[in-house]
């Protein structure tokens, strides 16, 4: 439907004016600050409008001793922070015009907050008029880390051509990584829509009120009520939280966010991705990188992922972490390789050392960086390990045949059990531990390994599953068992039975038949397995209070409660599933 002229009018004419206003500012020099002895031209006070007539905050920090248009290094963040200012001077001082926008309704801009909705739209918008200003030569790059590093994603949706580069770290995507994992809502976005939604600036007496969310969380858990209710509990409306709720599947409201399928093909220029094994939005930042090589494999694309978590893939990573001490020669400096490859795309400087190929990777425990063309090709052979009812040493065995007849074994999960949690080792903290908690689900194990080889990539497998209900969430978990008896927690999986063949369309099982769950969007990791270890595979429900609670009637999972859980969920694992690993073996 059009809309009425007026109204295209009155839009029109609110962006005209404000245009003036912006280039008034720019061509203003007087009113533009200057800091640490004119070596910077600040202006915090720009509006860029929207084509549909919302404003964005600008920050602009450019040498005003440099007459000429440079390029321009663009960050894009729901974040208000002191700091902003001094990641605009090092681009400054890098050679670069230094430009910080902000999501609709932060620092300056007056507009109703809504995380992820509008970023496609306004990146585009932004770099639109960056590349209108005098002192941009028409070549924009954009880096930045966790929701910055989804906006960058959100900006090649709609490609525009003065984007020349993007370097995304542990990039956020929205609909599957968060609020969802595998269609499966999780928890740490609840506080963090306080922390970025309440105000202008952040949140963070809200946002970062742990205790306040946890016993939220638990509230819920122990109450039975249903997950569209938690924000009832303690009596504030969520209205993030809810308008996420609306989308259990990853429909049109979240592929608009993002390219989605073929749109990846269109995405012509170069990208940098960094990434860590233990980053917790892990599956989300590489779904990019792999959805861009599955639709344009020849693109100039480029992966550096080791041994970091959320915060040091962006940043570095110290070691040890997490009581994990791994190999100082895994540590890097992000931006300073960031910025050698903006040198590389936008001054035809030199690549960074570091790109010996498309995926850089540090293996651990053998200490040294390696390379590869692609994910799947980090992998030379894969072990393709069978669940077992033989009972062996404390464990079920992982087996490498299906010889013999198929066996089943079997879980229960009483819902209205609120005293019992499922699939509690699914989180890597610490890394090395002594002692699994004890879970209701089963655990498998290999035999010793008689020679070493890295664990190189992402493990998936299919699951054969009779069920009495019509849906379950399941979790998978990946440890090394180490001769001493240690384990090392190594990837994980958590998902939605009913959406494990299409993220877009729910499929409910039919109860008491036996279905095929196939799983994927594990973590990547590489990793020497040692002669005498053994991997460890733990596979569960996912019942706690840390997510949505499925109880498999097949009704939204946000509204079912403690009264759909008369029957407890009855659950057989066929013998017939697998975990298929990556392995690189030494020729």
């Amino acid at each position: 439907m059009e809309k009425p002229y007026f109204v295209i009018t009155a839009l029109f004419f609110v962006a005209f004016l404000s245009i003036i206003s912006c280039e008034q500012k720019l061509s203003s020099q007087e009113s533009i600050s200057m800091e640490n002895g004119e070596n910077y031209l600040v202006d915090d006070t720009i509006l860029i409008p929207t084509a549909d007539g919302a404003f964005i905050n600008a920050i602009v920090v450019r040498n005003p001793k440099i007459e000429t248009a440079q390029p321009v290094i663009l960050q894009h963040s729901i974040y208000v922070r002191d700091w902003d200012i001094n990641t605009l001077k090092q681009a400054v001082d890098s050679g670069y015009v230094g430009v910080m926008t902000y999501s609709r309704g932060k620092r300056l801009s007056t507009d109703s907050i809504f995380p992820y909705e509008n970023e496609a739209i306004d990146t585009y918008n932004v770099i639109d008029w960056i590349s209108n200003q005098t002192w941009c030569n028409g070549r924009v790059g954009m880096y930045g880390g966790s929701y910055n590093g989804y906006t960058q994603w959100a900006a090649t949706k709609r490609l525009h051509p003065a984007l020349k580069t993007i370097v995304p770290a542990a990039a956020n995507r929205p609909g599957n990584g968060l609020p969802m994992e595998n269609n499966v809502f999780i928890n740490p976005n609840y506080e963090w829509s306080f922390l970025v939604g309440n105000n202008r600036t952040l949140d963070t007496v809200v946002g970062n009120d742990r205790q306040r969310f946890r016993g939220m969380m638990f509230g819920w858990w122990n109450s039975g009520v249903a997950y569209r209710k938690m924000d009832s509990l303690e009596g504030t409306p969520n209205r993030h939280f809810q308008r996420w709720l609306e989308h259990p599947s990853y429909d049109s409201y979240w592929q608009a966010m993002v390219p989605y399928k073929e749109e990846y093909a269109r995405i012509h220029i170069p990208i940098l991705v960094f990434d860590g094994y233990f980053n917790d939005s892990q599956n989300s930042s590489l779904h990019y990188f792999r959805e861009l090589y599955r639709y344009r494999p020849e693109g100039n694309n480029y992966l550096i992922i080791g041994p970091y978590g959320h915060f040091g893939a962006q940043k570095g990573e110290r070691t040890p972490f997490r009581g994990y001490d791994f190999s100082s020669e895994g540590i890097i400096d992000p931006l300073e390789i960031t910025y050698q490859w903006f040198d590389y795309i936008l001054k035809d400087g030199a690549k960074p050392a570091i790109l010996k190929d498309r995926v850089n990777y540090f293996a651990l425990e053998k200490n040294e960086w390696r390379s590869a063309t692609s994910i799947e090709s980090m992998a030379n052979d894969r072990l393709k390990l069978y669940l077992s009812t033989t009972e062996k040493n404390g464990f079920h065995l992982l087996k490498e045949d299906i010889s013999g007849v198929t066996g089943y074994l079997s879980q229960e999960v009483d819902f209205r059990d609120r005293q019992t949690s499922n699939n509690t080792n699914s989180y890597p903290a610490p890394l090395v531990f002594e002692n699994l908690n004890p879970t209701n689900g089963y655990t498998f194990a290999t035999e010793p390994f008689e020679e070493a080889f890295l664990l190189n990539g992402s493990f998936r497998g299919i699951m054969k599953v009779k069920i009495n209900k019509k849906d379950f969430d399941m979790g998978i978990t990946l440890f090394e068992l180490l001769p001493d008896g240690k384990l090392m927690h190594l990837s994980g999986y958590i998902g939605r039975a009913s959406y494990a063949e299409d993220e877009a369309h729910r499929r409910l099982l039919t109860p008491h038949e036996v279905e095929t769950v196939p799983f994927s969007n594990t973590r990547l990791i590489s990793k020497r397995i040692g002669v005498g270890s053994r991997i460890l595979v733990q596979v569960d429900v996912n019942s706690n209070p840390f997510a949505q609670l499925n109880y498999g009637t097949g009704k939204d999972v946000s509204d079912e409660s403690m009264e759909d859980a008369n029957e407890p969920l009855k659950l057989r694992w066929s013998t017939e599933s697998f975990i298929e690993i990556p392995v690189f073996r030494e020729q």
